[in-house]
This record gives C-alpha cells, structure tokens and sequence, in this order.
C-alpha cells in the first residue's frame, strides 16, 4: 500500500469510525421549551437522555457507514466512555473504491483499537511484508489534526469525544429537534426524536476554534458540499440511545450512518499493540516515496 493510499484510507477511516459524524459543543439553549400534549418538551427529554447515555460509561456498537462514492463500511465492537474514549472495531469495507483498496492489502476488514491518544489499525499480513514486519498502523491524533488543517482539528476533537450521547448534545445544541413517536428497534419500545443541525457551527464552537479557523472549516466543509446534517434517534424508557441515523449531502454522494447500541455497562478491554510491532502514520509515509 502505497503512501497516497495510506493517506486517503487513513483520513477516510478516522472519519467513518468515528461513532458521530460530527462532534457537537457541550452547551444547549431553551428556545422551545415549555409543554408538548401535557408532556415535557422534546429539549428537556434529551438532557436527560444525554445525562443517563453519559453516565452508562460504555456499549456494543453495531453500525453501517455510507461515504458517497468512496463506498460502504460494516462496523461492529464495543465502546467504552468512562476514562476518556477507548475501544475495539472490526472495520468491515463492503464496497466502493475503499473496499478495492483493501483487497491490495489483503483483506477488507481491518481490526482498530481506540486509545485516549490515538488509534490503531491492524493492516495483515501483506502489509507487514512491506514494513519491516510490523501489522499495526498508529494513528495518533495530533497527527490526525497536523495532517488535516482545520477539519484535522475537528476530527481530532471528534475522535476524543465520540461517545453516544455526543449526538444527542449535536440537537441539544441546535435547538431544533422534535417528538416523532414510539417506533419499534429490533424489539425495543423507543421514542424517536429528529432534528438538523449546522455542521460547521456546530464543530467549530465544540473544537473551539478562532475565527480564521472557523473558516478555514466551513470553507472546506462547503468544498465538500456538507453544509447540514439531519439526525434521527431512538430513545429506550431508561433513557438509554438505542438507535442513530445521521444524513448529509456531500459533493461524492450521500453521507449516511447508522448505528445501534445495546449492553450498557459491558466490560470493553483494550489493549495497545506491542510496540515492536507498531509504525505511526507519519513515520511510514515519511519512508515511503510520493507517487
């Protein structure tokens, strides 16, 4: 796999394991608070959905992500929240120019590892014949964030943070959600809650950045043609995210993720790979020769 490939499967991959599309900021309005049919207001469901998701400290994550014309991703592991972000993947590419890709290296899933400063990726057999043995890439997220400008920052900030309830902050913050109804998910009795938040505001306020680098980001999430995102969850009667769909329109086709979430509380062990069997993104691309 050659340096160009690294890179764009690297960046592809942070984005769409990620567990949220975009990282929201912590604060909320109360514009449109007061009471729905002799029920609280959808705003006021959410922060006690987004306390109780909090304070689960960890998941079974199972979801599918689709990045326009770049392809489709299967994914499936266990998140834990408790102590900063950490967990364990298993990346499947079902299809699109990402999945072909992979089949160079051998295999189209790859097994990630999520620690509170970055996250691996073991590359197989293949890879490792080309990089003195080594199967585990680490992509430490302060390179992430050199590596990708302003939207690197975001993503580093994303990375740090995707815990469930992030996406319910994303329509805390937005002021713009709403009480659909009760809907069956895989047997559970949820309540469904949909709203559409500004993607770049939204991001900018949450990695909190300056204006010039406000910017920059709206200015390549326009290049991109992400300008909104629609969200959609479904709520158990513990309070408890079981179900999320996040939408947007990019420029390379439709930007789509769902994810369900099940065994709160579950035990997720992770463990970093040995070192002598690991070689940071940045240091292999130095190595390599641009094409």
């Amino acid at each position: 796999m050659n340096t160009r490939t690294v890179r764009r499967t690297c960046v592809s991959i942070a984005a769409a394991a990620a567990l949220t599309g975009v990282a929201a900021c912590g604060g909320a309005t109360d514009k449109g608070e007061g009471k729905d049919g002799g029920n609280f207001s959808p705003l006021s469901a959410l922060r006690a959905i987004d306390s109780k998701t909090q304070s689960a400290d960890s998941a079974k994550v199972d979801g599918t992500t689709t990045m326009g014309a770049q392809g489709t991703m299967e994914m499936k592991g266990g998140l834990d929240w408790s102590d900063g972000v950490t967990g364990v993947l298993r990346i499947t590419f079902a299809d699109g120019p990402m999945a072909e890709q992979m089949k160079q290296s051998g295999d189209t899933s790859i097994d990630y590892r999520y620690l509170k400063n970055g996250y691996y990726a073991n590359m197989g057999d293949k890879f490792a014949a080309t990089s003195g043995g080594k199967h585990w890439i680490e992509y430490d997220y302060e390179t992430l964030a050199e590596m990708g400008g302003a939207a690197g920052s975001a993503l580093k900030n994303q990375m740090q943070s995707s815990t469930p309830n992030q996406t319910v902050k994303m329509l805390l913050a937005s002021g713009d959600v709403k009480r659909v109804g009760e809907e069956d998910v895989r047997g559970v009795k949820t309540t469904h809650y949909s709203g559409t938040v500004d993607v770049a505001d939204l991001t900018a306020k949450n990695a909190r950045m300056d204006e010039k680098q406000a910017g920059e980001l709206r200015q390549q999430l326009e290049q991109a043609g992400m300008k909104t995102e629609k969200i959609d969850i479904w709520v158990d009667d513990e309070d408890l995210l079981v179900k999320k769909v996040e939408e947007a329109k990019m420029k390379t086709g439709e930007f789509s993720q769902t994810v369900y979430y099940t065994d709160y509380g579950v035990d997720v062990a992770t463990e970093q790979p040995p070192a002598g069997d690991t070689v940071n993104v940045k240091d292999l691309m130095n190595k390599q020769p641009q094409p």
